[in-house]
């Protein structure tokens, strides 16, 4: 029986690697694709900054874990927790990683920053294999909850009003 758990959980983790994947690279059109709609703006990136590139990974992998936290559940009742582990995950390696090549090679690259962002999926995901069954994880599953609520909200107000920072400015 654990044998079968394990597959489908590795299908589940595979499809939402694609969907991530594919929604992120889309996502990175859909605010011109709305006319520039402040709603949007919200929801994905408004310009090249390496923060509204963060959003790339942060909503799409958390439309999908809403979209599945019932099924997910009944493979791993930790696995909606560890999706969300792996998404703060994954988006924190956005800015690592692109910061890290960037300023080791002293330019950003397009096609190592397209890199950046499937790597981080692939980490976002990992990172949720790796916690699918922790109980600590399990225990604290609300605050990890509470920290994508605050996350999204930081995507929120800092779209709307940007910090002066290097992080909010395009590159």
């Amino acid at each position: 029986m654990q044998v079968m758990i394990m597959k489908k959980i590795r299908h589940y983790i595979a499809g939402g690697i694609l969907f991530t994947w594919v929604i992120g690279t889309l996502a990175h059109f859909f605010y011109d694709w709305s006319g520039q709609n402040s709603l949007a703006a919200l929801f994905f990136p408004v310009n090249e900054s390496t923060w509204e590139h963060m959003k790339l990974i942060f909503f799409p992998l958390l439309l999908f874990t809403l979209l599945t936290r019932k099924r997910a559940s009944g493979f791993s009742p930790v696995l909606p927790a560890a999706l969300l582990a792996g998404n703060l995950t994954g988006t924190l390696c956005i800015p690592v990683l692109f910061y890290t090549y960037s300023g080791i090679v002293g330019k950003n690259i397009p096609a190592v920053d397209i890199a950046v962002f499937f790597i981080s999926v692939l980490i976002a995901f990992w990172t949720a294999w790796k916690f699918r069954e922790s109980d600590f994880l399990y225990r604290h599953r609300t605050g990890v909850w509470l920290l994508c609520a605050l996350m999204a909200v930081l995507f929120f107000v800092f779209t709307i009003a940007p910090p002066e920072l290097g992080l909010f400015r395009v590159p």
